[in-house]
């Protein structure tokens, strides 16, 4: 069926209830993200913690393509990324292409603050998911997996430029 054209009944119907489930789904994220503190004990913006993220899983970059990346104002990503380099999660490096630019990368202890947050997030679904069978578990991860592969295929300028078509690797992912 061509972009565009009516589906069928029974389908947008589907559609819908998949709609449904989507929203509520990101209405329990936000209310779950609102709940923890806006500064982690550490005193850094929970916000700032995608600026580490990104650095881990797509390598050092400027402040510019960060803010590109994040949907951000470079402004915002400066005082963000401040923040991370005071407390030792990111540092700042000679950019090898241009010596007036810098980088930045993660630091030793970025990545196991980063890896620590990751675990608690691990834990929290473990939790969630306790009374699913490993198959269902699976099965959910698969179709999760096609439904994002779909978004990028369908809006390619959606797509995370580090986005796989398949799984992370163990230890890879965020």
């Amino acid at each position: 069926m061509a972009p565009n054209t009516t589906r069928p009944t029974a389908e947008l119907d589907l559609a819908d209830q998949l709609g449904h489930e989507l929203v509520r789904l990101v209405r329990l994220i936000n209310k779950a993200k609102s709940q923890v503190a806006k500064q982690g004990p550490d005193g850094i913006e929970r916000a700032a913690y995608a600026i580490l993220f990104t650095l881990i899983h797509e390598g050092p970059q400027r402040t510019s393509r960060l803010a590109e990346s994040l949907h951000s104002e470079i402004s915002t990503i400066s005082r963000q990324s401040s923040s991370l380099v005071q407390h030792g999660l990111v540092e700042r490096q000679a950019d090898p292409e241009d010596g007036r630019a810098c980088l930045l990368a993660p630091t030793a202890e970025g990545m196991r603050v980063f890896e620590e947050n990751r675990k608690q997030r691990n834990q929290w679904l473990a939790e969630v998911l306790g009374d699913w069978t490993d198959g269902e578990i699976q099965t959910l991860n698969r179709l999760f997996g096609r439904l994002n592969t779909g978004i990028e295929n369908h809006s390619p300028q959606l797509a995370d430029a580090h986005a796989s078509a398949g799984a992370p690797a163990k230890g890879a992912n965020a």
